[in-house]
């Protein structure tokens, strides 16, 4: 077997496990819809931090992961309704500690005696906004239903982000002639892109009915989710350019990092929120 071929199958086989693994996860309850996106809360920040770092920052590891998970918690406790009404100390707590750790990042900054405080302190609180924010709105996503929790929703806005993916690639491979963004990624094509959103569009077509949900309501979220998805892969783009690397990491064989794999969903998770918020 050729290296190109080997590479294609290890490829294939992550992604189905990957597949299979999340999917599960979403629909098996709360509790590992949870534990799911925790996870990719802390990879997706180790590996932001790593990017970082490449570039001469020294980010607060600790804090940062402390006051992300923290962010996360809240957002899933509230939304999967574990926080009941006269039962508000354990999220004020947490609120308060949340709070605590943004000042405490400025009083720590004073003993490290790094060269660049303001990029240390700027790259830890800039995961918080890139990578936890948009894994604790995606918490919120299930609640999206006159019925109650319905991890169905994530699972259709996941599948549309990936059809987004897949007819992107297979547009820009067969009728790819007009750069994207050459700068930050020079592989895409505005074919690739327009194929992207049909595919995306079909996806959310799709959902509407597996959901017996409103189709316009659903298509538009598809283009707002496919549109988004694309600037999400050029955003890291242009963080891995900076940082000099080709993956964020290898914790996926065949695929990268977590933020290679997700990339897409963390951008396009709080644009899909609010329009959810405003639609659904």
């Amino acid at each position: 077997m050729s290296e190109k071929m080997k590479n294609l199958a290890i490829r294939s086989l992550s992604g189905i496990v990957l597949a299979v693994v999340m999917l599960g996860a979403i629909v098996w309850s709360p509790w590992s819809y949870g534990a799911l996106f925790a996870a990719l809360l802390v990879a997706g920040m180790l590996e932001f931090y790593a990017l970082a770092a490449e570039r001469g920052a020294a980010p607060q590891r600790l804090l940062g992961l402390t006051a992300g998970l923290l962010l996360f918690g809240l957002g899933f406790l509230f939304a999967s309704e574990s926080i009941r009404v006269g039962d508000t100390r354990p999220l004020l707590c947490a609120l308060a500690l949340l709070l605590l750790l943004f000042p405490a990042m400025f009083v720590c900054e004073l003993y490290r005696k790094q060269e660049n405080p303001a990029a240390n302190i700027g790259t830890t609180i800039a995961s918080l906004f890139y990578v936890a924010l948009p894994c604790m709105l995606v918490c919120f996503f299930p609640t999206f239903s006159a019925s109650g929790w319905d991890p169905r929703i994530t699972v259709a806005y996941v599948l549309i982000v990936w059809a987004n993916d897949v007819f992107a690639y297979l547009s820009g491979m067969t009728l790819g002639r007009h750069k994207l963004f050459e700068r930050l990624s020079p592989k895409k094509s505005w074919e690739g892109f327009f194929g992207g959103l049909a595919g995306a569009v079909a996806a959310g077509l799709g959902a509407a009915c597996w959901l017996d949900a409103s189709y316009g309501a659903w298509a538009g979220l598809a283009l707002v989710a496919a549109v988004t998805a694309v600037a999400g892969d050029l955003a890291e783009s242009m963080f891995k350019r900076a940082a000099g690397v080709k993956d964020s990491g290898a914790l996926i064989p065949g695929h990268g990092g977590a933020l290679d794999r997700f990339d897409a969903m963390l951008l396009s998770a709080p644009f899909v929120f609010v329009y959810m918020i405003f639609v659904l």
